[in-house]
């Protein structure tokens, strides 16, 4: 394994959470540790990614971003991590198949929040990325409806694996995607980024 990137071995199932976290906040915080538990993950790897394609202005220095990261989210078993920096890789399903071939026999999921679901079908090779790993979908603030009627979702509809069965996800052959209600906390970078901007105060709310 080249050096500098997360030790996994085989057989290990391993949720990845991508994302500009610019900053991480308590509410990725939050869904990491309910992904661990709800989809019975042995690691959780958080890929601060260099830049997001979808949006217009660049995030803060990834450096910076990543210590951040680190900062807020101690836990033994997730790693932040900038692998895709590394890789040179700018879209999820580069990065997916450079790091199933870098880590044969690891049982990787994608882990996202609903709202990002609302608009899966806009990423780049979107349908690549549900053929090579199952998605973990967690709730998120105002995104339950929307994302139970996105194109993704009823595309994909037969692909779905009960809430109850969560932690048969990452055995699963893809495609397969598990969408599981979790408590909400309503926080969002862009929020953050926005009050630190006009010196407001910070709240969240369970």
């Amino acid at each position: 394994m080249r050096q500098g990137f997360p030790i996994a071995a085989p057989g290990m199932a391993i949720g990845l959470l991508g994302g500009s976290f610019d900053p991480a906040h308590s509410g990725h915080v939050h869904i990491t540790e309910e992904a661990l538990r709800r989809f019975g993950l042995d690691r959780v790897w958080w890929l601060v990614s260099p830049g997001n394609p979808l949006k217009p202005n660049s995030p803060a220095p990834i450096a910076r971003r990543v210590a951040a990261a680190r900062a807020i989210m101690q836990h033994p078993k997730v790693v932040v991590t900038a692998i895709e920096a590394r890789l040179g890789t700018r879209y999820t399903a580069q990065t997916l198949a450079r790091l199933k071939a870098l880590y044969p026999g690891v049982r990787f999921v994608w882990l996202m929040g609903a709202d990002n679901l609302v608009q899966f079908h806009r990423w780049d090779n979107w349908r690549q990325i549900l053929a090579m790993v199952p998605v973990g979908v967690l709730a998120r603030p105002g995104a339950r409806m929307p994302a139970r009627r996105s194109k993704v979702a009823q595309t994909y509809a037969g692909a779905r694996l009960p809430g109850e069965a969560a932690q048969l996800l990452p055995g699963m052959t893809p495609p397969a995607w598990c969408f599981v209600d979790v408590p909400m906390v309503n926080l969002s970078s862009s929020a953050i980024r926005a009050r630190v901007q006009r010196r407001g105060p910070l709240r969240s709310k369970a």
